[in-house]
């Protein structure tokens, strides 16, 4: 399966990079031409301003998937599982929804239950009950810990339920189980190729408890550094720098690791945005295909990444 990758756009002069959507409608369409398969939607305004963005990215894109970026606690699970069911059915399968387990706001803060482990039993109910409401063919009643659903039930929706797609990530052990649990793509954490080897070994663990493990997909966020930034320290993404080609050698480690897409930021310009596309990623894209058809030829030399470069055994 081809490595993809996913733009994730940072802050602009004026505090969003869809601050003027004249002007994003135009970069999302450089987006989607150089390579690009996905769009992160994550606007400091938070939950609800998100889900209308999300929309207006749909509708001016053909291919782009739009991540929705996500939070329980703002929007009651039936109110959202109908929003959410309207924009995938208009989506055409191009909408992810991304689960963070912190608010996007100061304002979304004021709902934010005390406690990891309570944050993110909330988060698994809450993910639950979208699940339930998306597929069920008659109303339903829940009493849980966080929600309280008399007659729950989506009325509009497509015949197979809501085509959307769960994105998690985290790291303690109680965040892997709610991943392993409905995950269909994890957002790794920043780390080494050894690192985040070790992350992906216990995200499979975790959905191996649960029958999922070929079902789960792996993405890596990946910050791309400008001179003027090089002593700005980054601990969620992985930082990378350098010309096109030493951008791609960087990534190709990772790759190796079985991971399924890079999301990259640190490139809202137009420029910036063009010129990872059409070469970095296409480097990238040819230097994976080349190592696929060489193991896939029988009797081909199957060429080996050099040894600091290399995925853990």
């Amino acid at each position: 399966m081809p490595i993809e990758f996913t733009h994730v756009p940072g802050k602009s002069a004026n505090g969003s990079f869809f601050y003027d959507f004249a002007e994003t409608a135009t970069k999302l369409s450089l987006i989607e031409d150089v390579g690009f398969q996905k769009i992160v939607v994550d606007d400091p305004a938070g939950l609800l301003t998100n889900m209308d963005i999300a929309a207006q990215a749909l509708k001016r894109t053909a291919s782009l998937e739009v991540v929705l970026t996500h939070w329980a606690g703002v929007v009651e699970p039936t109110v959202a599982a109908r929003q959410l069911a309207a924009l995938a059915a208009r989506s055409g399968g191009r909408l992810s929804l991304r689960m963070l387990s912190e608010p996007l706001s100061d304002e979304d803060a004021e709902a934010r239950p005390v406690g990891h482990t309570v944050v993110w039993q909330r988060i698994d109910e809450y993910l639950v009950l979208l699940k339930r409401l998306w597929s069920n063919d008659r109303p339903f009643d829940h009493e849980g810990a966080f929600y309280s659903v008399k007659g729950g039930y989506v009325p509009r929706k497509g015949p197979h339920g809501a085509d959307v797609t769960i994105r998690l990530g985290g790291q303690s052990g109680t965040a892997l189980r709610v991943a392993g649990r409905h995950a269909d793509v994890f957002e790794l954490s920043a780390g080494s190729p050894d690192e985040v080897g070790q992350l992906i070994e216990r995200v499979r663990a975790a959905a191996a408890e649960h029958g999922r493990v070929g079902k789960l997909r792996f993405a890596l966020p990946v910050r791309i550094r400008s001179l003027k930034d090089e002593g700005i320290a980054e601990h969620k993404t992985v930082a990378v720098s350098g010309s096109p080609a030493e951008i791609a050698l960087s990534l190709l480690p990772y790759a190796a690791l079985g991971i399924h897409e890079f999301m990259v930021g640190g490139i809202d310009r137009s420029r910036e945005i063009a010129t990872t596309g059409r070469e970095t990623v296409t480097l990238v894209a040819n230097s994976l295909a080349r190592l696929e058809n060489s193991v896939t030829r029988p009797g081909a030399f199957v060429p080996r990444l050099p040894s600091q470069f290399r995925a853990p055994a």
